[in-house]
């Protein structure tokens, strides 16, 4: 069944039928319920892609991010989808990793599919050189592009982040203030988000008078057990008191190392995690963690992007403060 069967079955013009399918207005009610009744009766589906073309608009958003298996990466596209679902868009995910010609090749693969707009999930998008930016200057010269937990500059580029560089001064702060003496700071990556939060942790060290020494800022890429080995190492040079991380599973690393070496949390580790996430509660003990307000951040971004596809104006940069969700692993005071 395609376009000229519905037409000869309710006695129409193939542009009569077109109309219908386009929600065009210069079709009468009347003449318009007969052609759905025989789509319906016929169970006539039209071409997506060539209803899309048609229109101008695929009414679907690409998603791109490193790695759904990340609780935090992987809320972010259930909040996206969610979003886009309410206003009748659907939502095409690629999973790019973490090397930048696969990044590269995902996007122009989403581009390919005439996707109305580009959301990327997470800064690891986001490179230190503006050659190896380019890839993103150029789609966001066919359709909007959205970096959420990300900022970068350019036409048509659209940038939803929290305030990590704040949220971990706040926090660091809190942690001296609480009785902690050498406090440590574990991140992932140098990406944006992870360079932002480092400064965050050196400012508010400098802020209580307190030199950051060797050792006292480190770069862990591994799983849980392996961020329990590297400090299990690492207190035996260095007997620090507190633990803050870029991450919810980097702080439960850090939970596991305190038990393996036999200290108490929080009396004698102070913990806080970042992200806030379903990790967050589900460690014994319950761990203090940042609250960078992702679901606002995702629907804040779904908002932002349907004006745009609109026609209307909307802000390059939308910046969040953090909330900090106090439970087990820190201290009463803090």
């Amino acid at each position: 069944m395609n376009i000229y069967d519905i037409s000869q079955k309710a006695g129409v013009s193939i542009a009569t039928v077109s109309r219908v399918l386009n929600n065009n207005k210069n079709v009468s009610e009347r003449t318009r319920q007969k052609v759905l009744t025989v789509m319906e009766e016929e169970g006539y589906q039209p071409n997506a892609f060539a209803r899309g073309l048609t229109l101008n608009t695929m009414k679907t958003v690409g998603l791109l991010c490193a790695d759904s298996s990340d609780p935090y990466l992987g809320s972010a596209i259930n909040y996206l989808e969610q979003g886009l679902r309410i206003h009748s868009y659907d939502s095409l995910l690629c999973c790019t990793g973490y090397e930048h010609s696969q990044k590269e090749k995902c996007l122009d693969m989403l581009l390919s599919r005439h996707v109305d707009a580009l959301v990327l999930i997470g800064s690891n998008f986001i490179e230190r050189t503006t050659r190896k930016n380019e890839y993103l200057f150029r789609a966001a010269s066919q359709v909007p592009l959205i970096l959420l937990n990300g900022l970068l500059k350019g036409e048509n580029i659209y940038n939803s982040l929290c305030d990590d560089k704040e949220a971990l001064f706040s926090a660091t702060t809190r942690i001296l203030k609480s009785g902690s003496k050498i406090p440590i700071f574990l991140y992932r990556a140098d990406s944006f988000s992870g360079i932002r939060k480092k400064e965050g942790f050196l400012e508010g060290l400098e802020s209580e008078r307190l030199a950051c020494s060797g050792g006292q800022v480190v770069m862990c890429s591994g799983s849980v057990k392996e961020t329990q080995s590297l400090l299990l190492d690492l207190h035996k040079k260095l007997p620090f008191d507190a633990v803050l991380t870029s991450d919810d599973e980097l702080a439960i690393g850090a939970v596991k190392f305190a038990k393996a070496a036999g200290l108490t949390v929080p009396d004698d580790l102070s913990i806080v995690g970042y992200n806030n996430s379903m990790l967050a509660i589900c460690c014994d003990p319950e761990l203090t963690s940042i609250d960078n307000r992702l679901e606002y951040l995702c629907n804040t971004s779904v908002s932002l992007l349907m004006n745009l596809l609109d026609g209307k104006s909307a802000p390059d940069k939308t910046m969040v403060s953090a909330d900090i969700i106090i439970r087990d692993t820190t201290r009463k005071n803090f």
